[in-house]
């Protein structure tokens, strides 16, 4: 079995995969990857037909090595990452030998950042899932010295890839849905919600992210039974501050929901970066069904983006190892061919 190791953490890394759902009546969230389509994108650039589990990044990544031939992805929020010192590209798929050292700096935009080895990290599991729950204990921040088991590469001299992907790293409108208590709050308040623009707060985590305008949205009704929250629902704390819950929320909430954002939208939420500026966007459920593509369905859309890296010869350490002048000619052999036959 193949080993990536992490040799320095600069951010806050964890493994994660698509997380544990169906718990929530026994009190467990989700949990999982924050950006889940970012691990699905991981999949596809490594032809996979299943999510793999990773190393999510956050704020920034480290040092990491193999020992033995592996290939990896890097999807999610763009980060500077180099192979030896020579510039790999994001969103994309490439070979990692033994003894190369590769360096994954900070990221450019948005918040969360993945490594995904081939054949997946194969770390123990708990409720079918490989994904540490930080906000419950389950697993922990991995740190310099970290040895992850990997999974078998399934095809270990397919070519590197490169996958086009939206860019939902630097906020935007976000799609919402009603939620249980959206009636509750006064059309005058709904009209006043889709109309501001919300900065991301600098206060979020996995469990959830706050967001800040100088417009307060508070409910017509209090005292509210607590009841089932999931990722996504759009929760007003007592000062009309408006909170997106996401993957390690807790499981039941009091305070009133305005709406939930669809699962197609989460990962732009998710991704916005501290500053980033946020509007909603309330649709029909018709509409969010229409959207809706479930992970089978994801990941054929994100294979179809695919295709083979072509790599840049101004980038290219090692150029003077290729033969780039097979086949040249004078550029007169033809028409020396045509005298010969008169």
């Amino acid at each position: 079995m193949s080993v990536l190791q992490v040799i320095r953490a600069d951010g806050i890394l964890t493994v994660q995969d698509l997380g544990r759902p169906g718990h929530i009546g026994q009190g467990l969230s989700r949990g999982g990857a924050m950006d889940r389509l970012a691990l699905i994108e991981a999949a596809a650039l490594l032809g996979q037909s299943t999510v793999q589990a990773g190393i999510e990044m956050a704020g920034a990544g480290g040092v990491f090595t193999v020992d033995q031939p592996m290939r990896i992805a890097l999807t999610g929020a763009p980060m500077t990452a180099t192979l030896d010192g020579a510039p790999l590209g994001w969103q994309a798929s490439h070979r990692i030998e033994p003894g190369q050292s590769l360096r994954i700096s900070g990221a450019q935009s948005g918040a969360y950042s993945y490594l995904t080895p081939a054949g997946g990290l194969t770390t123990p599991d708990w409720l079918g899932s490989r994904a540490a729950h930080l906000s419950i204990g389950i697993g922990a921040v991995l740190k310099a010295g970290a040895r992850l088991p990997v999974g078998t590469d399934p095809d270990p001299e397919a070519p590197s890839r490169t996958i086009a992907v939206a860019n939902r790293f630097a906020g935007g409108t976000v799609r919402i849905i009603d939620g249980p208590q959206t009636a509750i709050f006064s059309d005058e308040v709904l009209a006043g919600f889709a109309t501001t623009s919300f900065t991301r707060a600098a206060h979020g985590n996995r469990q959830g992210v706050r967001l800040d305008a100088e417009a307060r949205f508070t409910a017509g009704q209090t005292g509210i039974a607590s009841d089932m929250v999931q990722p996504g629902d759009l929760q007003m704390i007592g000062d009309g501050v408006p909170y997106v819950l996401l993957a390690e929320c807790q499981t039941m909430g009091g305070y009133p929901r305005i709406g939930t954002v669809i699962p197609t939208d989460l990962p732009l939420i998710a991704q916005a970066p501290p500053g980033a500026r946020i509007r909603f966007l309330r649709v029909g459920l018709d509409q969010a069904d229409g959207l809706y593509r479930n992970e089978a369905q994801l990941l054929r859309e994100a294979a179809s983006r695919c295709r083979n890296l072509v790599r840049d010869p101004a980038q290219m350490a090692d150029l003077l190892s290729y033969q780039l002048v097979g086949g040249v000619t004078r550029g007169d052999e033809l028409e020396e061919m045509e005298c010969r036959s008169i």
